[in-house]
């Protein structure tokens, strides 16, 4: 297994049906609550184990998770609100080093919950023109808002798998 991709890499699903984006939306719905269960109780030394050398801390995990659920509402809001609009990617390894990485996870907790609150009502109102609408991302090019559902369900789930590694490497 390969330790970066604990999950195996992301690949799109060929055929995006009704039923699998209700799959989908019922995972972003339940997740802030398995992450919660994995995550509120532990202490600073587990928050800073890695799932492997070199890779962020459990800590930064967590912040990252926050920070790009917050990249993808706004993307699928600007996709539902603007005409194929170009987006601007963020620097996911810039961002991990930032100041607010030093905060308590609460305060990331509190935004994804909110975040995946919202997210998963606006999903569940979309009709299936709007899953179908578009933006351009500079580094991988037109995305759908579904594709972008189906890759934010890999993604947050890649990262708990992390961090589920991570806390596994405490007992060895």
């Amino acid at each position: 297994m390969d330790e970066r991709y604990p999950i195996g890499k992301f690949t799109s699903t060929r055929e995006i049906t009704k039923e699998l984006i209700h799959e989908w939306i019922t995972d972003i719905s339940s997740y802030p609550t398995r992450l919660k269960e994995i995550v509120a109780s532990l202490n600073e030394e587990d928050q800073s184990l890695t799932y492997r050398h070199g890779s962020w801390t459990v800590k930064q995990l967590v912040h990252h998770i926050a920070d790009a659920q917050v990249n993808v509402y706004t993307r699928i809001k600007l996709a539902l609100t603007e005409d194929h609009p170009t987006i601007k990617p963020f620097e996911e390894n810039e961002w991990a080093q930032l100041a607010d990485v030093n905060l308590p996870l609460s305060s990331s907790l509190q935004l994804i919950e909110g975040l995946h609150n919202r997210l998963a009502y606006l999903l569940e109102n979309l009709s299936d023109e709007q899953f179908k609408r578009t933006y351009q991302h500079p580094e991988t090019g037109n995305q759908t808002v579904q594709g972008t559902l189906e890759f934010c369900v890999w993604h947050v789930n890649h990262h708990l798998a992390h961090i589920e590694n991570a806390l596994a490497t405490k007992n060895n």
